[in-house]
């Protein structure tokens, strides 16, 4: 879930140190009448330059002590790793490292220095914890940093890895879960369509020969990409990709040897702008930053049926969102489905799932990250 690419050149003009909080920061505000209890998950605020970390207590959201944290240059993207023992964030400066403590407090780690100079507009930590995959778009290469797993710091034994794509416009990225057989990282290029990467871990360069999926119509372009908990589908998110008012479509690939699209597909998202994906077990959602004739952005839910090996799509139901939805995560009690709306109104929302409807999502909690407007653009949740 990134932001326009003129924002890769702006910086703060005067530093801050990370965990101070700024005189933007107001108490976070919660409406609607969840219950529930969720885990811990950051949220990164553009203006401002903040990463906000939370849970939900009781049905209301709560910062976590520290929180905000304040970084010194723009942010684009955070990834949590396997484990959730540390996370990065990449910003027009580059990439931090933080180490994540009781009850999810950061601490800037890597000495305190830059983990990495690339301003990466999509990172993901590989499920082996050994690599921090980047996408740096403009570039257009998918990089992998060699890491230690216990506590995320480079690798020196082992050399970066960079693999040149198809296209110079880069996304978001995802990689097959861990164990997977026929492992791949995908990563959305816009107009450029969807790169296919080998991925193979244990490797010393763990990248294979690329590939790519064409957009499915040349007005329309790759914006998300996900791969579901068991390795069996790719989902890609174009914003043309269906006849009709709401253009944008969800692609469904089945993941084997070759990627193949799967009968049905692509899926209406009931938007124009598909943003994020978030895959579950049984279920896949997608956001849409934009809806043709609202202002509100949405979330659709998808169940995902198997005939053997031959998959399917059936619409759950879609509910509005705020405005420019842009991240989705699950909460690690897989309590709450997490929205982040970078033009607000809310900033965050948190979907229960129904008790009676499988897989629906019911409006539960909305909630300010910051003083607004923040303009909230990217979620991660500790696993």
């Amino acid at each position: 879930m990134k932001i326009g690419k003129w924002a890769r050149l702006v910086l703060m003009a005067a530093p801050l140190l990370a965990g101070c909080k700024g005189f933007w920061d107001a108490p976070t505000t919660t409406t609607g009448g969840g219950t529930g209890t969720g885990g811990v998950f950051y949220v990164l605020n553009q203006t401002g330059n903040q990463i906000a970390a939370y849970s939900i207590v009781s049905g209301k959201v709560t910062a976590v002590t520290g929180s905000p944290y304040a970084l010194t240059a723009l942010p684009f993207a955070i990834a949590v790793a396997p484990g959730s023992g540390y996370l990065y964030v990449s910003t027009a400066q580059g990439i931090y490292l933080y180490d994540i403590g009781t009850g999810g407090a950061l601490t800037l780690g890597n000495s305190t220095q830059l983990f990495s100079a690339d301003a990466a507009y999509a990172m993901q930590v590989d499920p082996s914890g050994a690599w921090l995959l980047e996408a740096v778009s403009g570039v257009g290469t998918l990089n992998a940093i060699p890491i230690v797993s216990a506590t995320g710091i480079l690798d020196s034994t082992r050399s970066v890895q960079t693999v040149v794509l198809p296209a110079t416009t880069l996304n978001q990225l995802a990689v097959s879960p861990a164990s997977s057989t026929n492992p791949y990282v995908f990563v959305a290029m816009g107009t450029g369509g969807t790169a296919v990467v080998p991925f193979t871990s244990a490797n010393a360069d763990p990248f294979g020969t690329v590939s790519k999926i064409a957009v499915k119509n040349s007005l329309g372009g790759a914006n998300t990409v996900a791969v579901d908990t068991s390795n069996r589908l790719l989902f890609v998110g174009e914003t043309v990709a269906v006849t009709g008012t709401q253009t944008g479509g969800l692609r469904a690939f089945s993941i084997g040897a070759t990627i193949s699209e799967v009968s049905g597909s692509p899926y209406t998202t009931d938007g124009t702008g598909p943003s994020a994906i978030l895959p579950t077990a049984d279920y896949v959602y997608v956001a849409n930053k934009a809806v043709s004739g609202s202002t509100a952005g949405n979330v659709k839910g998808f169940a995902i049926t198997a005939t053997g090996s031959v998959y399917s799509l059936t619409k759950v139901s879609t509910i509005a969102a705020g405005n420019g939805t842009v991240g989705l995560a699950e909460d690690s009690t897989s309590t709450f489905v997490l929205a982040v709306n970078s033009g607000g109104n809310p900033d965050l929302d948190a979907f229960t799932f129904d008790a009676t409807t499988a897989g629906q999502l019911d409006a539960s909690i909305t909630s300010a990250t910051g003083t607004d407007p923040t303009q909230a653009i990217a979620i991660a949740a500790l696993k």
